[in-house]
């Protein structure tokens, strides 16, 4: 193969990654017209077409499709090996990119890359925010991070934070109004603060568990989010009952400004999971890095 099919492959999967001319031109540092010359010259080469244009976007076609899962695990490969070799360097270097929730960024991933990479300043980090379930082999993702419970099980692993506990809390404000809720089935009677998943395609059911007895209540009231920290400011302004992460709301619960209910209903649970493709061979930087998230608690 010559070194210019090789670049024009690489093209061909940058624009059908980014979906766009201008951004794929945008990331490889080039003009959109030579971008579109080098896939239109692939595909005269190739006799097939490769992508179909549209207004809006440009999408694989078929032959693309095909082309791209052949393209893509031997970049990979490639992009692994040659990461590899920064183990002969004297210090580690590479890039990391890892998709997680923004509770999980913020309580798990940060207090780790806080204190890890002022000792490594050759590698360099990529945190997406994102609290759909993203497939990181698609996303390109070196890793994830998941509850434990959530990771597939042709994935690699590895425990990154302690347990995590949900609760039901509410204002006394709210309180004063209301009665205390004792069985979940109390909660109909109440205005509840309501979270939208993306990944849910509805609102989030609150999950509750007591003596192995496990209960998805499907709550109402007036007010939804799809952010928890809304929801969590909402309950403390007296708009009603939430269901949140404990360490969320561990201040407004130690200062009165929150009050748990149905304590006995919310038992802990397994926490964060950093996970990645089992046939994915560790560069020394990724290495690193999971070393330093790797739960000992």
């Amino acid at each position: 193969m010559r070194r210019e099919d090789l670049a024009d492959l690489g093209a061909f999967m940058a624009v059908a990654e980014a979906g766009s001319f201008t951004r794929a031109a945008a990331k490889l540092g080039t003009s959109q017209s030579a971008l579109s010359h080098t896939i239109k010259r692939l595909e005269a080469r190739l006799g097939v077409r490769l992508l179909t244009r549209t207004t809006r976007s440009v999408v694989p076609t078929e032959a693309g499709e095909a082309l791209l899962g052949t393209l893509t695990p031997a970049f990979d490969s490639i992009e692994g090996q040659l990461a590899a070799l920064g183990a002969m360097r004297e210090r580690p270097a590479g890039s990391v990119r890892i998709t997680a929730s923004e509770h999980a960024a913020t309580t798990v991933l940060w207090p780790a890359l806080h204190r890890l990479l002022p000792a490594y300043p050759d590698i360099k980090v990529e945190l997406s925010i994102d609290s759909s379930l993203v497939d990181i082999v698609s996303g390109r993702f070196d890793a994830g991070v998941r509850i434990g419970e959530a990771v597939a099980r042709d994935m690699v692993a590895t425990r990154i934070g302690p347990d995590l506990r949900m609760v039901v809390v509410g204002s006394p404000t709210y309180f004063a109004n209301h009665p205390i809720p004792l069985v979940p089935q109390d909660l109909a009677g109440h205005r509840c603060i309501n979270l939208r998943l993306p990944t849910a395609g509805g609102f989030y059911a609150w999950e509750l568990e007591k003596d192995g007895r496990e209960v998805r209540v499907r709550v109402e009231g007036q007010l939804a989010f799809n952010n928890s920290a809304m929801v969590a400011r909402a309950a403390e302004d007296g708009f009603g009952l939430a269901f949140v992460m404990e360490d969320h709301v561990a201040a407004q619960l130690a200062d009165g400004r929150l009050i748990r209910v149905l304590e006995d209903w919310c038992p802990p649970f397994t926490g964060y999971h950093l996970y990645y493709p089992s046939r994915r061979q560790p560069t020394p930087a990724f290495a690193i890095l999971v070393e330093a998230l790797r739960y000992r608690g």
